[in-house]
């Protein structure tokens, strides 16, 4: 089951338009650790040493380079034919993620940069193309180990540890062309209202300046079946109207919810109307499902709802931080579902969009996680703001996201305890992302010391259930009274703050590892398949047991590299029969 404009390998599933190309495969690759190629004028005159295989960056063996020695400058070029009959249009470049700086220019003229390793940008490239010829782009990646810089589990150090990885550097999701017209659709926020049975489209429209009547159609439709068109006069670059979609001409589809067990979608069409002429046409997608707080509790859709999550990292053995394919995303998310997971935490990593949208389809809820940056500066709180924000917009539109999560374990935050600036620091992205998005949760600071947080979250691997259980069985009210650390070593409270009542959630434990494996993990080693299983049982059963705890995730889908505490090895091969973590999960 896909969305009624699905195309295989589109990089932006949720905003589809029928008139682009991707630029994916080989381009011309060199290496620039002596920063010489501006001075020396490579963007107009590029000649790469090595060939490269866009998106992989250079540390993968699918890039067909594989060197995994941190270099700070790189550069890539290719050639792309525009065609004659494009012009008039407005040609987009896109770059779903580049890592960490990104200047470009096409055919030697500067089209813009962007800093930040996981969010999409592009630019339009028009004034600098020649039409019906072959056009030069050329790339500068900038990288650091500056700890300043959100960098997630990327290592800044010249060897990998513990649980920090090789470095990805450049391009590492798709690049593409769109060709789109000057009045055009920008973006669509779009907010599902489950208790109205309405939603709601927030426009952003280009060219609105331009003379003319522009005239903007929403079309809903629901497994083929109309549903609602909706038409308004498009004179202003922002624009919303609120969509009933409760009609007596509906039948049973008054109102189709979104969840796990019924991932229903509502596919949307958007068309541009200028005099009466369609210049832009955009498919999207929607899902009505409503994430609330109430009693101590987490509701989906305002009945409560236990989340069984599993931590992923997203790195695969070849490629790093990027998919191999569409194929392997599916498997991932059909690998969690088959196991009883309903959810996934994706952890140090903002993922592929199409990876979101196959959560969307099937029904896997996901909590959106921040790569971390190390180190507490004025640098930081920029770069990890500014992206973070880009960040919440771009996946606002996911129903499968269930909570934004900006910091982890105290990380870029050392001293947030008590340190009353690091404290602001976490309540100010806290309010950022509630002024965006004031429907999900926000955990501010997942696994301890927390500030303002809509759920508290706790992090432990203690390593038996009995142990779990003497820890928090009757520990509640001293945990969060910060009579107590969560874990022996951690208070669940930032000092100057109380509990509000927040629901509580077990959200990273097990980390559980083959004596076998060779690597790092988590605690004690086990010997046996058999030994495994019990530890695993146990501490499953232990969390669930406690009436005060709604959820849990475990540590972790997959083997990475050093760690080697997956339920998966790294080429997502089974350790444990699936069959048995499900029983144990949903028993």
């Amino acid at each position: 089951m896909t969305t009624g404009a699905y195309e295989k390998d589109y990089p932006r599933p949720q905003f589809v338009r029928e008139h682009w190309l991707n630029l994916n495969g080989a381009w011309d690759f060199r290496f620039d650790d002596d920063n010489v190629g501006e001075q020396e004028n490579w963007p107009e005159k590029f000649a790469g040493t090595h060939t490269i295989t866009v998106p992989f960056t250079y540390e993968t063996q699918a890039s067909g380079i594989g060197i995994e020695e941190f270099h700070p400058q790189v550069w890539y070029g290719k050639s792309v034919h525009i065609p004659k009959e494009a012009e008039g249009k407005r040609v987009i470049l896109h770059f779903q993620a580049v890592d960490y700086i990104a200047k470009v220019w096409i055919n030697g003229r500067m089209a813009g940069s962007h800093h930040g390793g996981y969010a999409a940008f592009g630019f339009d490239i028009t004034p600098y193309l020649v039409f019906g010829a072959d056009n030069q782009i050329t790339v500068k990646v900038e990288d650091s180990d500056d700890c300043t810089q959100p960098r997630g589990k990327q290592r800044w150090t010249k060897d990998s540890f513990e649980c920090f990885y090789v470095q990805t550097t450049g391009i590492w999701q798709t690049v593409w062309l769109e060709f789109v017209e000057a009045q055009r659709l920008d973006a669509v926020k779009i907010t599902p209202d489950i208790d109205r049975s309405t939603v709601r489209f927030d426009y952003r429209i280009s060219g609105v300046e331009k003379p003319g009547d522009l005239r903007l159609e929403a079309i809903v439709t629901l497994k083929g079946k109309p549903v609602k068109r909706v038409a308004l006069a498009a004179d202003r670059p922002n624009l919303s109207v609120e969509v009933d979609l409760v009609h007596e001409a509906n039948g049973p589809w008054k109102k189709c919810l979104w969840s796990p067990q019924h991932p229903n979608l509502y596919d949307v069409e958007f068309v541009l109307y200028a005099e009466d002429q369609v210049v832009d046409r955009v498919f999207s997608y929607f899902g009505m499902r409503k994430i609330s707080i109430e009693n101590g509790q987490v509701l989906l859709n305002n009945a409560p709802f236990y989340q069984r999550l599993i931590l992923d990292q997203g790195y695969w053995t070849d490629s790093h931080l990027t998919p191999p394919s569409e194929e392997a995303i599916i498997a991932d998310i059909d690998r969690m579902l088959e196991m009883g997971y309903n959810g996934v935490r994706k952890h140090m990593k903002i993922e592929d969009a199409r990876f979101l949208y196959w959560c969307d389809v099937k029904g896997l809820l996901v909590w959106s996680e921040m790569a971390a940056t190390f180190e507490f500066h004025d640098r930081a709180i920029e770069a990890f703001t500014k992206e973070w924000l880009e960040i919440v917009d771009q996946q606002y539109n996911h129903p499968s996201i269930i909570t934004w999560v900006p910091f982890n374990e105290s990380w870029g935050i050392p001293s947030i305890l008590r340190d009353v600036r690091q404290q602001k620091f976490t309540e100010g992205i806290y309010h950022l992302t509630k002024a965006v998005d004031p429907y999900r949760p926000v955990i501010t600071n997942d696994g301890w010391e927390h500030t303002v947080s809509d759920i508290l979250t706790l992090h432990d691997y203690v390593e038996t259930g009995d142990g779990f259980l003497r820890r928090y069985k009757d520990s509640k009210d001293a945990i969060v009274n910060r009579e107590t650390t969560c874990n022996h070593w951690k208070y669940a409270l930032a000092e100057g703050y109380g509990y509000r009542g927040q629901p509580i959630i077990i959200s990273e434990f097990g980390g559980i590892a083959f004596r076998s494996d060779k690597g790092w993990g988590y605690g004690r080693q086990v010997l046996t398949e058999a030994e495994f299983l019990e530890r695993f049982e146990g501490l499953t059963r232990a969390i669930k047991s406690l009436d005060y705890i709604c959820g849990y995730c475990y540590t972790q889908l997959a083997d990475v590299q050093q760690e080697i505490n997956g339920l998966l090895t790294e080429d997502r091969k089974p350790k444990i029969p699936p069959a048995q973590i499900k029983e144990i999960n949903l028993a």
